[in-house]
């Protein structure tokens, strides 16, 4: 099994702590950005693996 099959699915707040950024800065992210985001009912689910690839492709800083 590789990575993507077996890690988990994290809320905002913890994306938020692993980016070392507000809450509130994920949200707006979601909402302006091309975050890589899933929305899982009413919440937004991410995985640190595609927060990780987005981050070290630059988009991040793209406001």
């Amino acid at each position: 099994m590789n990575q993507e099959n077996t890690e988990r699915w994290i809320g905002v707040e913890e994306a938020a702590e692993y980016l070392g950024v507000k809450p509130s800065t994920v949200r707006d992210w979601v909402k302006k950005t091309a975050i890589p985001a899933n929305k899982i009912g009413k919440q937004w689910k991410f995985k640190k693996s595609e927060l990780d690839e987005w981050v070290k492709s630059g988009k991040s800083a793209i406001q």
